[in-house]
């Protein structure tokens, strides 16, 4: 009999603990999806997924957790999709990769990524790195280490001598020539082969250099790289493995191929022409624009010694540009999602992708909406992540102020939920 009754209440207090809930007053909601906020609602929480929402403040049961933020704007948690999760600019950091282990790398990019998610980004898409960004996304869907919830493209691929090809800028005896293996291709056969490596290693999309870039070790910034028929083989061979395939570009001529050869997202796409435009509203290709990795390389290419003698020229050209072609991209109605390049700047500064955005132009609620629902679409994740909506995931932050009227307001996160649990408060 006392037995009975051990079971009976061991069962009872599981019961109970299971049954909590999360009551969150929100003074202001915006939700993601919906055109105008709503005032006073409650938003309620069962272990890692939104339940409910409710007009005014419900009250809680005696066993629930009540969050008050009545004098807070909450949004859902945002999505930057275009960082960098292993690496942060610095002057002179070209020698890091002949220096630095891949332990010390990880141990940095857990660093990275504690204040991307304090600064309110509960999801990240990676677009490249050396194969530790794999290993920090595993970390962190395990609960090892406090970060966003990372997708990641693991290595990025390059054409040889293209823009992510890791041997740019390496003196001649230690080039060698890498291949597939290293995300280096040449003809649609490698391409297969790069994409089937990238899904043995465990990314979860592919990423392609399709023209060149600002800060690797190679004269032009916007060139095509890929030929049309190598993109296509590309994203045939990603289609295969349920990937999508977002494409680097500056150059016009890159940005077409890419756009006609199938890629989801075009990334950055400074140079983007009318033709450019027409051609992503015609496939229905997305723009992470990264205005902020712009502005941020402009401003450090002015610094003597900050970058090497054949990256400054490109960053001084390439830089001030991308505003502008964003500011026309979003008028003539191409799909945005919100994308900042950190690691190119600092981590953590995220935010001021929202201020560039209204800056040039975008309606306050649609640069939100960039980061959250759209962004969650382009990820392939609208299901669950983008919106505060019953059943999905309970990603939630606060800032202090309306980002409607002060985009300054986007940079005062002072509450974090990913996935139900308090990370900021």
């Amino acid at each position: 009999m006392k037995r009975f009754f051990l079971l009976l209440m061991v069962f009872s207090i599981t019961a109970t603990c299971f049954a909590q809930k999360t009551y969150i007053w929100c003074g202001i909601l915006i939700d993601g999806i919906s055109e105008e906020p709503r005032k006073n609602m409650t938003i309620i929480i069962e272990k890692d997924k939104i339940t409910s929402l409710e007009n005014g403040f419900s009250n809680p049961g005696a066993n629930d957790k009540t969050i008050d933020l009545k004098t807070k704007t909450v949004t859902p948690g945002w999505i930057d999709m275009h960082v960098h999760v292993e690496t942060e600019t610095k002057k002179g950091n070209v020698a890091d990769k002949f220096i630095q282990n891949p332990a010390d790398v990880a141990f940095e990019s857990i660093k990275y990524m504690n204040v991307t998610l304090m600064a309110g980004f509960t999801t990240v898409r990676d677009l490249g790195g050396s194969g530790v960004n794999i290993s920090l996304r595993n970390a962190i869907n395990k609960g090892l280490v406090i970060g966003p919830r990372i997708y990641t493209a693991g290595k990025s691929i390059a054409t040889t001598g293209g823009h992510a090809d890791p041997t740019n800028g390496y003196r001649k005896d230690l080039m060698g020539d890498p291949g597939p293996k290293e995300g280096v291709i040449n003809g649609p056969d490698e391409a297969y082969h790069a994409v089937r490596q990238r899904y043995k290693e465990g990314s979860d999309m592919i990423k392609i250099t399709a023209t060149g870039g600002v800060l690797s070790q190679a004269k032009d910034g916007a060139n095509a790289q890929f030929t049309e028929e190598e993109v296509k083989a590309i994203v045939l061979a990603a289609k295969d493995y349920g990937f999508k395939v977002a494409a680097h570009a500056h150059g016009a001529e890159g940005i077409k191929r890419a756009v006609r050869g199938g890629v989801s997202s075009i990334e950055h796409g400074t140079f983007m022409d009318d033709e450019g435009m027409k051609l992503m509203k015609q496939y229905g290709t997305w723009y992470v624009p990264t205005i902020t990795a712009g502005k941020s390389t402009a401003d450090s290419a002015k610094i003597p010694g900050y970058y090497t003698d054949i990256v400054t020229p490109k960053a001084l050209a390439t830089g001030p540009q991308i505003q502008k072609t964003f500011a026309k991209a979003y008028k003539e109605g191409v799909k945005i999602a919100f994308g900042t390049d950190a690691g190119v700047y600092k981590h953590g500064m995220n935010w001021l992708e929202f201020t560039y955005m209204i800056e040039a132009g975008m309606k306050p609620m649609d640069a939100i909406k960039s980061a959250t629902i759209s962004a969650a679409e382009l990820l392939g994740e609208k299901d669950k992540l983008g919106s505060i909506e019953v059943n999905k995931l309970a990603d939630i932050i606060a800032v202090d102020g309306d980002p409607l009227t002060d985009s300054k307001v986007f940079g005062k996160v002072v509450f974090v939920m990913k996935g139900g649990v308090v990370y900021k408060q």
